[in-house]
């Protein structure tokens, strides 16, 4: 019998470690799950947060990038505007120059031939003169049909002048007309490009004013629900509050009342116990 004891104990003792280490296995299986699980989540958690980082990084370097972009535009626009105000400024001091140029050229060709001529009437009206007085007598119809000549010339060549002079006013007239036209037309152009430009600068503005106020206003509206928010957690706490202070006074009334019920009935039991003393005493 103890033999046989012996046996079915080693054999118990057989299926039990053969259990446990079953056991352990599992255990051990479930611990190996486990980490693996783990592991892979932080793994998981890791990239998920470098991917976070990353697209937060690439949004600011767009932000960055699209400010930067506006910037140089503004600049690279106001610069032309400087470069087309300095060239219109010189355009102008030009035209004022080659203009006062051109008048005072025309009225020293004019002073010159106005002189020439001047000085050959008065060179042509002394030997006049002087051939007149020298052959007067002798030569005064010859003097006279050659002076005739003369006059005729002159007036010849002064109406040539004045059509010359009336020529040349009209090239000059035609050539100015021109001029103005084709700087009327610049100019129109010049101010219809600065008007497209400045509607396209304003609707950029107004665009970007837009955008500003939009964000401001939905931190405005984010900031006030909030603080409605705060400002129920705060009405909560200070119901919270005045409900513990409520309950701290009312238990303290029931505990003052306990007391003075408390010290009514020992008041009794003494004054009970000391009519039974008299009694007693009595008797």
């Amino acid at each position: 019998r103890c033999f046989y004891d012996q046996k079915i104990l080693q054999k118990t003792f057989g299926d039990w470690k053969e259990w446990w280490t079953v056991c352990r296995e599992r255990k051990l299986s479930l611990r190996a799950d486990s980490h693996y699980r783990h592991l892979l989540h932080n793994f998981i958690f890791k990239a998920w947060r470098a991917y976070v980082c990353q697209q937060q990084a690439k949004r600011k370097k767009y932000y960055v990038a699209e400010s930067h972009a506006k910037k140089q535009t503004l600049l690279r626009t106001w610069q032309c505007w400087l470069v087309y105000v300095d060239v219109q400024r010189t355009k102008h001091g030009m035209q004022s120059v080659a203009l006062a140029f051109r008048e005072r050229s025309c009225l020293r060709i004019s002073w010159a031939v106005w002189r020439r001529r001047h000085y050959q009437n008065q060179t042509g009206h002394k030997m006049n003169i002087l051939a007149l007085q020298h052959w007067a007598q002798s030569l005064q119809f010859r003097a006279w049909l050659q002076w005739r000549e003369l006059y005729l010339y002159s007036q010849h060549d002064k109406q040539k002048e004045t059509r010359a002079v009336t020529h040349h006013q009209h090239r000059e007239l035609k050539r100015c007309m021109e001029a103005w036209l084709g700087y009327l037309n610049l100019h129109r152009a010049k101010k219809h490009q600065n008007e497209l430009a400045q509607g396209h600068h304003r609707s950029r503005i107004v665009r970007q004013c837009f955008s500003d106020w939009r964000l401001s206003w939905e931190c405005r509206r984010r900031m006030r629900a909030h603080r409605k928010h705060i400002e129920k957690v705060a009405a909560r706490i200070a119901l919270r509050r005045a409900f513990a202070h409520w309950k701290h006074i009312v238990l303290r009334v029931e505990e003052t009342r306990r007391c003075e019920l408390a010290e009514k009935h020992y008041r009794h039991h003494l004054l009970v116990r000391a009519l039974l003393c008299v009694r007693w005493k009595r008797l």
